[in-house]
């Protein structure tokens, strides 16, 4: 596997994606218990934007970096407060420079009492994730496949918590290994909440995924969906979309409310969309 993250860090699917995965661990933090967060596929950690990677492609200028200049609506701005609260935290001086990937956003929105696991195979992005969180008694790194997890480390000894999966898509059918990691999961922690994120290339192959998770008879299941432009015959990455399982009941509103503020400030023309649908359970789409 030779993915590397940097060129994309802080792309519009990285806001997404990370707007979402905070709404649910502040969630969490409503309870008193302690709840641990497992993420199966971490990356580095922290990415630099000044990078000849992150510069290359240039990415996050679309996504991190209008979404920091916008000024929202109250209650859009409070919902993405504890997202970009970490992405402001990361970069003091106020200059945009360092964007956090998932591992870090929620070892920042951690209490004292919450754990975190940050799993990682390639070598050099385990290298660097180990080195960020070193000496952290809140935090464990582990260099492995992130597929393995989903038996190995599921379900955490607190009970409580998030498995959040998020892999490169990089090789054939990892949206069937997304489909069996979820069912493997969800059979030895039903009562866990798992949130998947997936590109919006192929519109036949996320379809076919959606059927997919809904024949696992999983009892439910949330999809949120952005595209910053409309569909063109080429496959590129026009949106990204999170499954949540489980989620936290004020989760679907939350989304309503950010999806569209999102869509309005990452939009590249006028067919760009969000959705927010149940797949299984609650009021699920006829």
């Amino acid at each position: 596997m030779n993915y590397d993250h940097a060129y994309h860090a802080g792309n519009f699917a990285d806001v997404v994606k990370h707007a979402t995965l905070a709404r649910i661990v502040d969630y969490l933090k409503r309870k008193d218990q302690a709840f641990r967060v497992i993420d199966t596929h971490a990356g580095s950690g922290v990415y630099d934007l000044g990078s000849e990677r992150a510069q290359k492609t240039g990415e996050w200028r679309g996504g991190i970096g209008r979404v920091l200049d916008t000024g929202f609506r109250p209650e859009v701005a409070e919902l993405l407060a504890p997202y970009l609260d970490c992405v402001r935290a990361l970069n003091p001086d106020g200059a945009l420079t360092r964007y956090p990937g998932s591992p870090e956003i929620v070892r920042r929105l951690l209490r004292d009492r919450d754990r975190l696991l940050a799993i990682e195979l390639e070598p050099k992005a385990h290298a660097a994730l180990a080195a960020r969180f070193a000496g952290d008694y809140q935090t464990r790194v582990l260099e492995l496949d992130g597929w393995l997890a989903l038996g190995a480390h599921v379900p955490p000894k607190e009970k409580r918590g998030l498995v959040i999966v998020d892999p490169p898509f990089e090789i054939d059918n990892e949206f069937g290994r997304m489909v069996d990691g979820l069912k493997r999961a969800h059979a030895r922690w039903p009562g866990g909440v798992c949130a998947l994120w997936y590109p919006i290339k192929d519109f036949d192959e996320v379809r076919r995924f959606r059927t997919a998770l809904t024949a696992t008879g999983i009892p439910k299941i949330l999809d949120a969906t952005l595209t910053i432009r409309a569909s063109a015959d080429i496959p590129r990455l026009d949106g990204s979309g999170m499954i949540v399982v489980n989620p936290p009941y004020t989760l679907e509103q939350e989304l309503r409310i950010m999806l569209p503020a999102l869509r309005d400030a990452l939009k590249t023309d006028d067919g760009a969309k969000w959705s927010v649908d149940w797949l299984a359970g609650e009021t699920r789409p006829a």
